[in-house]
């Protein structure tokens, strides 16, 4: 990846909501350089979507519960870890799936209305796929930091970030 498309994304991560022409100001570039460089971005994959960040404590109404639910796995033979992933991927309660080191395998970060509900997740479709061995379920408690904003004690501030590659 060139410097210039490494200071885009540097941007993009600071605020997706950037357009073509702030950026272009910033980086000392064209409005039409940035834009081909986005749409490069996304076209490769490297750029996989844009989200929001949201602070669910901030939130007055409905409250949910998060949580990371560590799983371990038989591979299946020739197709390793990707197939059980796949079947776990398709649940809308997952939200993130990671291949991991370590004691567990699988990390699947999910969301639900109430602890039951988590709870239901776990023991009527997690437990259901062949090969799952275990499962470690912990629910999170406070987020104090999300994807480099900090949210805890006061307004959210986001923390500097780039790309170095």
């Amino acid at each position: 990846m060139e410097k210039f498309q490494s200071e885009v994304l540097a941007l993009l991560s600071e605020d997706a909501r950037y357009s073509a022409k702030q950026m272009a100001t910033m980086l000392s570039r064209e409005e039409a350089e940035v834009a081909a460089a986005v749409s490069a971005l996304e076209k490769s994959g490297v750029i996989a979507g844009y989200s929001v960040v949201v602070n669910d404590e901030r939130l007055a109404g409905d409250s949910v519960v998060d949580a990371l639910i560590e799983v371990k796995v038989t591979p299946q033979r020739s197709k390793g870890f990707d197939a059980i992933a796949q079947q776990i991927n398709s649940f809308p309660e997952v939200k993130s799936l990671y291949l991991m080191s370590g004691g567990f395998d699988l990390a699947v970060f999910i969301r639900g209305k109430s602890l039951k509900e988590v709870a239901l997740f776990v023991s009527e479709k997690l437990s259901l796929i062949e090969n799952i061995t275990g499962t470690a379920t912990h629910f999170i408690l406070k987020k104090y930091k999300i994807e480099g904003i900090t949210t805890g004690g006061g307004d959210i501030k986001r923390i500097p970030f780039s790309y170095e590659l």
